[in-house]
């Protein structure tokens, strides 16, 4: 690879997640979580720190999400046509950045408060939100490394794990988005 593709790459890379960050700031969002701390791991979804901190059970549907773009690049014939990985990537990141701001907005928030379990969520923090983007590309690149067979299991065990642990997941999180199901929310309310 040239210095000149390194240099507009690092370029792309970095107004991306400039644009997703600055953003989320005028969209109200704390960079931390307003507790005033930050916990590399936070397990509690119904809490008003969900979402606040580095890690947390969401992580994993973001891994999944990027498993779904590398399938929607594949479908599109991206590595056959022969894409760079590093365009790809630049797609992934620019479509997770997309939904990541997409989905802190006050519209969507809101729409999870009313439709779905997480009537205190609020948002995610900025470094919440950056860190769901990177496991967006962790699961883009886990996606592109890995056999089909392995990325299909990985994604019905992250999908099956949290959705008995915490009762939410990235499918049941999306159905409730578009049409929740009281039955699935007296199930989440458990």
């Amino acid at each position: 690879m040239s210095k000149n593709r390194i240099i507009i790459i690092v370029i792309g890379v970095a107004l991306i997640v400039a644009v997703q960050a600055a953003v989320l700031y005028w969209l109200g969002h704390p960079v931390i979580c307003q507790c005033e701390y930050l916990k590399i791991w936070d397990g509690a979804i119904k809490g008003a720190e969900n979402s606040q901190h580095l890690l947390d059970w969401y992580f994993f549907s973001h891994v999944i999400y990027g498993f779904i773009i590398y399938f929607f690049l594949w479908l599109a014939g991206a590595r056959k046509r022969g894409w760079p990985l590093a365009a790809m990537m630049l797609v992934v990141l620019l479509a997770s950045a997309s939904w990541e701001i997409f989905e802190n907005t006050h519209y969507v928030v809101d729409r999870y408060q009313q439709a779905t379990i997480s009537s205190n969520y609020y948002g995610d923090s900025i470094i919440n939100s950056l860190i769901d983007t990177t496991a967006v590309l962790l699961g883009f690149a886990l996606a592109w490394r890995l056999p089909i067979s392995v990325t299909i299991i990985l994604a019905v065990t992250m999908e099956f794990v949290a959705g008995a642990v915490i009762h939410d997941n990235l499918s049941l999180n999306a159905i409730m988005l578009i049409y929740p199901f009281e039955a699935i929310l007296q199930w989440q309310s458990g």
